[in-house]
């Protein structure tokens, strides 16, 4: 136990600079214990090799204590249990039905409907004068694609982006009332799909499932909307944080401009450097398990540090440099094993447009003061992105 690094997630020290903590720990040791008031004893895996394992060991499962999970009413309860929860045989089940509605094929053939969702989102931004990128255009972007995704009518949308920013904030009242709205929401999308499907995500889910014979009840429908709204919001982190990385790597930023085919190299790239998931989602062995020679007992949280597995120099060349033309780039960004990101396509589709649209439309994009991160252990953002935007010509 002595020979196991500690983080504490309650040092301001460390959360100045996690990367820099989780990668400390990671040099000492492939197992890292995590120390936070409240909680047990909590595991962190350091390395890339035993990371990828330990997401794809079926005796580390995850579970609804995995999740802090809000409070709704009581006639909601049904739809709480998301894929996420599940492991085995169920997820595998649901797994397979969902997969083809998020295929690459399928997210590069949604690009035009984020292509245009996007520019309207920069026609609204103010030129020549400071604007909080993060605020105005990275938070709002996932929430208008899930809308166009699901097939959330126009006029109920600008309800929905209102869930978007409670969602985003996590936590609160607001929060706490959006949650059973967004469920509202989704069954009447889900009941709409039925009666008149349309070219949306669940009416093409519905369309799979009588094709292929097994199918998605209703309940599992409306939990896939509202898990989609939860989940879908990851690129808000990541745009903001891509657009922090590019603007403090003006000679990778230059070639991107200079070659914009380089695009979705540098999504990968990002993913490897700036992915706002810390940490994964926390496995519960079901026995006592051991990770390179620690030994973790039955039922003790376990979890993977993305950001030290993906700047792991026993995996990555010049691990500490960003280069956006590496290849390959196996990141954990979107996770590995079972569980590995449904809607990763779809994520680096609207990164990719995101940031394309951006250089493309603003070549003297500069930062118009700090962009602080939160102190946040498990997850790198943002608190704002104060940036001018002058657009060419």
């Amino acid at each position: 136990m002595g020979d196991v690094p500690e983080i504490d997630l309650t040092d301001p020290a460390v959360l100045s600079d996690l990367v820099a903590a989780y990668a400390h720990a990671r040099e000492e040791s492939p197992v890292a214990r995590l120390v936070a008031p409240g909680f047990g004893p909590f595991w962190a895996v350091t390395r890339h090799e035993q990371a990828r394992a330990m997401l794809g060991d079926p005796r580390l499962e995850i579970n609804e204590s995995s999740f802090m999970r809000p409070d709704v009413p009581e006639h909601c309860l049904r739809y709480m249990r998301t894929m996420s929860e599940m492991n085995g045989a169920e997820h595998a089940r649901l797994r397979r039905l969902v997969a083809p509605a998020f295929t690459p094929r399928r997210a590069a053939a949604f690009a035009p409907r984020i292509e245009a969702i996007v520019e309207r989102l920069l026609d609204e931004l103010p030129a020549g004068e400071p604007v909080d990128l993060l605020a105005h255009f990275a938070r709002p972007l996932p929430m208008e694609v899930i809308c166009e995704l699901v097939g959330i009518p126009d006029a109920d949308r600008p309800q929905w982006r209102e869930y978007g920013a409670a969602v985003a904030s996590g936590h609160g009242e607001k929060f706490s009332e959006a949650i059973p709205a967004i469920m509202e929401g989704a069954r009447a999308a889900v009941a709409e799909c039925r009666a008149e499907p349309g070219d949306d995500l669940v009416s093409d889910l519905v369309r799979l499932m009588e094709e292929d014979g097994d199918r998605l009840s209703d309940d599992e429908l409306v939990t896939l909307v509202w898990h989609l709204v939860l989940a879908g919001q990851t690129p808000t982190n990541l745009i903001a944080n891509a657009v922090v990385t590019l603007l403090a790597h003006p000679g990778q930023l230059a070639a991107l401009r200079a070659d914009p085919e380089l695009m979705p190299r540098a999504v990968e790239e990002l993913l490897r450097w700036c992915a706002p998931a810390l940490l994964t989602v926390p496995r519960f062995p079901r026995e006592d398990v051991e990770i390179d020679g620690v030994s973790i007992p039955k039922g003790e949280p376990v979890t993977a540090s993305i950001t030290a597995a993906n700047r792991d120099p026993r995996v990555f060349a010049d691990a500490g440099t960003f280069d956006i033309t590496r290849e390959p780039a196996p990141h954990l960004g979107f996770g590995h094993g079972p569980h590995f990101c449904v809607g990763a396509s779809l994520a680096r589709v609207q990164t990719g447009v995101a940031l394309g649209a951006l250089l493309r439309r603003f070549p003297d994009l500069a930062l118009a003061g700090e962009a602080p991160y939160a102190p946040d252990p498990g997850t790198l953002r943002l608190t704002s992105l104060p940036v001018t935007l002058r657009p060419a010509g």
